[in-house]
């Protein structure tokens, strides 16, 4: 169940991306002849840049690329503080190599024209084995992290629940504050 936090959050998430996608929009809108030369417009902070590239839409296969990327990144960080003896080298490729996603990434999409042409029953049917598929690889991927857990010294277990809570987003939340009403803010009358 989705905290009230939580969907503050995503709101003001995807409230700031529409507006960010909007702003992007009448910036390549406007005219020509107004166009100051490129030495003249500075970024009123360091930050406008990246912003400004980000919100244009990032190629499938780049976005796959970075995600590689960063999940090398986070893996021999983990690797590094697990500090693996080379008895539990093998234990770590085999954990390494099971949860890498599958080849072809994500399952290609239904075209929405297509899935409208479905009926309703047809359309559960395909969701179901869509999510049949992904219970199947994160079945697959507890089992190999469970495996490579066992490995572990009790020093370094600790040290893995503590990173890969960390990995996950977990930094510091402390249960679903909100969620029964406790930890919400008084109404104002």
């Amino acid at each position: 169940m989705i905290s009230l936090r939580q969907r503050i959050v995503w709101a003001s998430l995807l409230g700031s991306a529409a507006f960010a996608s909007s702003g992007a929009f009448a910036q390549t809108q406007t005219p020509a002849a107004v166009s100051t030369p490129p030495a003249a417009v500075a970024p009123a902070d360091a930050t406008a840049a990246p912003k400004a590239q980000h919100a244009q839409r990032m190629d499938p296969q780049q976005r796959m690329e970075r995600m590689q990327a960063r999940r090398a990144q986070r893996l021999a960080a983990l690797k590094e503080k697990l500090q693996l003896s080379a008895s539990q080298e093998s234990a770590w490729s085999s954990f390494t190599a099971s949860t890498q996603p599958p080849a072809g990434a994500r399952p290609q999409r239904m075209d929405r024209a297509e899935f409208a042409k479905l009926t309703t029953p047809e359309r559960l049917e395909r969701m179901q084995a869509r999510q049949a598929e992904r219970s199947a690889r994160f079945a697959k991927r507890a089992e190999a992290t469970k495996t490579f857990y066992a490995a572990l010294t009790p020093e370094q277990q600790k040290t893995f629940d503590a990173e890969t809570l960390r990995m996950h987003g977990h930094r510091g939340h402390h249960g679903h504050r909100g969620h029964d009403g406790q930890g919400a803010a008084p109404a104002k009358s």
